[in-house]
């Protein structure tokens, strides 16, 4: 299968993992018969640039490094004939395991040319595209804490919980009023409001997999009122897979509002943290992104 490939390669996930890379789609190219076009971004702020001109060659459309970096470039071809292509090179690679592309290097380059064609969803927030999830509350909080570790020298765990340390001297409560479809409402306090593009697992080992990207709905999930220490507790028991569906209030729709009393709020897309005017206007776009997956999935 002859294929023209263009890469985006975000180096901010390692010089050495981008220079690996590099060498597999050089080789793995001409050993299928098709052509590669490998583009570096020094910085995560230039990726939707790139992915913009890049989308004018009209060929399939490669992202290589974490769920941030993916989603940036997602959203350049969303509702196009731009397929992307997916080389998971960050941390978690939420995106690349429920489309079951392989986690390896080599093998996620070989799909980019042998792999075939698919269409599944994108959600959006206030006209952003995410390809995972959005959140507000407790997480966006964590996640800045947990960057913010890492530039001090922090790294893995002890950078979480440092992070979390930090959040038992403040309480991270919202009031919000959720409407899901216009007939779906809560108004609660609450310390964590997550959108999923698509139902997430959150039951033991399996939270955060997706068994479809391709139902056409949100999943909402909404963590209950209670004390600092509660909720702390409740969302490292979430990194570590044991929330359960008794633990969360939870909700199916193709379009959702979650008004608050702030003019702004941190929110979370894909693991990237965001200044967003309220109120926060969610939505489902079936089908609007094309993807290279295996032959097999």
């Amino acid at each position: 299968m002859s294929r023209v490939v263009t890469c985006i390669l975000n180096e901010s996930a390692g010089s050495h993992r981008a220079a690996e890379a590099r060498r597999l789609i050089t080789r793995i190219a001409a050993e299928q018969g098709g052509t590669a076009h490998i583009i570096l971004s020094t910085d995560g702020s230039t990726l939707s640039m790139l992915a913009g001109q890049a989308l004018a060659d009209g060929a399939l459309l490669a992202a290589g490094g974490g769920d941030g970096t993916v989603g940036t470039v997602a959203a350049a071809l969303v509702d196009t004939n731009v397929a992307l292509g997916v080389l998971p090179m960050g941390t978690r690679n939420h995106f690349a395991k429920d489309l079951g592309i392989p986690l390896g290097l080599e093998a996620a380059v070989r799909t980019l040319f042998t792999g075939r064609i698919d269409s599944v969803d994108v959600a959006e927030v206030n006209g952003r595209v995410f390809v995972n999830n959005s959140s507000i509350g407790i997480y966006p909080q964590i996640a800045r804490e947990r960057s913010l570790e890492r530039h001090r020298g922090g790294r893995g765990w002890s950078a979480l919980a440092r992070a979390a340390a930090r959040l038992l001297r403040r309480s991270p409560m919202l009031h919000v009023d959720l409407d899901v479809d216009q007939g779906q409402w809560l108004s609660t306090e609450t310390s964590l409001v997550f959108v999923g593009n698509n139902r997430y697992s959150i039951e033991g080992l399996f939270l955060g997999s997706r068994a479809s990207l391709r139902s056409g709905s949100l999943w909402i999930f909404v963590a209950p009122g209670s004390n600092r220490f509660t909720l702390l507790g409740l969302a490292l028991r979430g990194l570590m897979g044991r929330v359960h569906d008794s633990d969360l209030a939870t909700f199916d729709g193709v379009q959702a509002s979650v008004r608050m009393h702030r003019a702004f709020v941190e929110v979370a897309t894909d693991g990237e943290v965001n200044l967003m005017p309220t109120p926060l206007h969610y939505r489902i776009r079936p089908a609007a992104l094309r993807v290279v997956v295996p032959q097999a999935s």
